[in-house]
């Protein structure tokens, strides 16, 4: 033991603990750092630096280095320091301008010296980097963490939206497609099987509004009907649904729902709507398209709403499609004919199967649309198959 404690207390061992000391701290603060949770002084010391080597570069080759070039520092400031560290920061630059100018002389005297122009690019720049200084301070958002917030949110409605995995015999897929070739929908899906997996629910919800500008309060109710659903008996969900839209008192916060309650044994299922579009059903043994109506008025309206279910069973190779009304209406399209295309398209993969049509029914039917699509597919298989 005493040789240990000898070993571990030569130069060199001592160097390694103080070296690895420093690299765990710098590690932290840098993580700190990029999640916004640490201070910004990193930056504005690496920025501070640059100032005066921008100012020594334009004094030394003012033909390569002009001084316009403390506008980079300035705007990186921008988007990385808080309003208070940016002041400091502008200051630092002030200066830098003030010593090339008594440096390099008079602007009439020639080129390559500080002009009202280069002044008048830092001064811009400067303004618009507090700008969105002040933004991000008043948003409590930092740059660093802005983009990667998005994301999760983004991410978290994509897992919500997930359908649960079938037993043998059944098949599901859902596709959503917002508008503008945006990555945030007011569409969006919650689903469970509850009753120990033998029941699946599946709620498909369109929020009033499209893409960013519905894709926070689909957020908000996708959590909330991920809650409710399973928590409460099928037929008290949309009730339950229209309650907290209501409390949220939003200036637009209606939106339309549909419910099904499918059991995985029997088939027979229950569709509740609120104000949304049909299901439409293929009778295998037909061959023809049914839509399954029921009723109930839109979600956020006014309280005490009821809803009705419409009832119906899925036999082997019947499919039951899910859709919002993006998919089968526009404003030269009433929602009938647009169902009717639907189902044209969707008769194209009875032979074949359904598996993988979700997508290429949205592109098929409403492509160019401008509106969000989402279309949730529901298929039994056929006996032997």
């Amino acid at each position: 033991m005493t040789g240990e404690r000898v070993a571990a207390q030569t130069p060199a061992a001592r160097w390694r603990m103080r070296y690895h000391r420093v690299r765990i701290a710098v590690r932290r603060a840098g993580v700190d750092y990029f999640r916004g949770d640490g201070s910004d002084w990193i930056a504005l010391a690496g920025l501070l630096l640059c100032v005066p080597l921008i100012g020594w570069l334009t004094v030394v080759a003012p033909v390569w280095c002009d001084p316009a070039m403390l506008a980079v520092p300035i705007t990186i400031g921008g988007l990385v320091l808080r309003p208070a560290s940016l002041l400091g920061l502008y200051a630092g630059s002030a200066a830098a301008l003030i010593v090339e100018s008594v440096v390099l002389g008079p602007y009439t005297d020639g080129p390559a010296r500080v002009t009202p122009g280069s002044i008048l690019v830092v001064a811009g720049c400067g303004f618009i980097g507090l700008l969105v200084a002040q933004f991000r301070s008043r948003v409590g958002v930092p740059w660093r963490r802005g983009g990667t917030m998005l994301f999760d949110l983004r991410e978290r409605i994509r897992v919500q939206s997930k359908l649960p995995g079938l037993p043998r015999g059944w098949h599901r897929e859902m596709s959503l497609r917002p508008a503008g070739g945006q990555f945030f929908s007011g569409d969006f899906v919650v689903a469970a099987r509850t009753k120990k997996g033998r029941v699946l629910e599946v709620v498909l919800t369109d929020v009033s509004g499209k893409g960013m500008d519905a894709a926070s309060r689909a957020l908000l109710l996708s959590g909330a009907f991920g809650g409710l659903l399973g928590s409460l008996p099928p037929a008290d969900f949309l009730p339950a649904a229209n309650g907290y839209l209501l409390r949220q008192d939003w200036d637009e916060g209606f939106a339309t729902s549909i419910h099904l309650v499918l059991d995985l044994e029997t088939g027979e299922y229950e569709v509740y709507s609120a104000g949304h579009p049909p299901a439409v059903q293929l009778h295998a043994g037909t061959g023809r398209w049914e839509q399954m109506t029921a009723e109930g008025p839109l979600l956020g309206v006014y309280g005490g709403a009821e809803f009705d279910p419409a009832k119906g069973c899925l036999n082997p190779g019947d499919v039951l499609m899910l859709f919002t009304d993006g998919l089968v209406e526009t404003a030269e399209r009433e929602i009938s004919e647009g169902i009717d295309r639907l189902t044209g398209e969707a008769d194209r993969y009875v032979a074949g199967g359904f598996v993988g049509a979700s997508w290429h029914l949205i592109e098929a039917v409403a492509k160019d649309v401008n509106d969000d699509r989402a279309l949730v597919l529901i298929c039994r298989d056929q006996v032997g198959a």
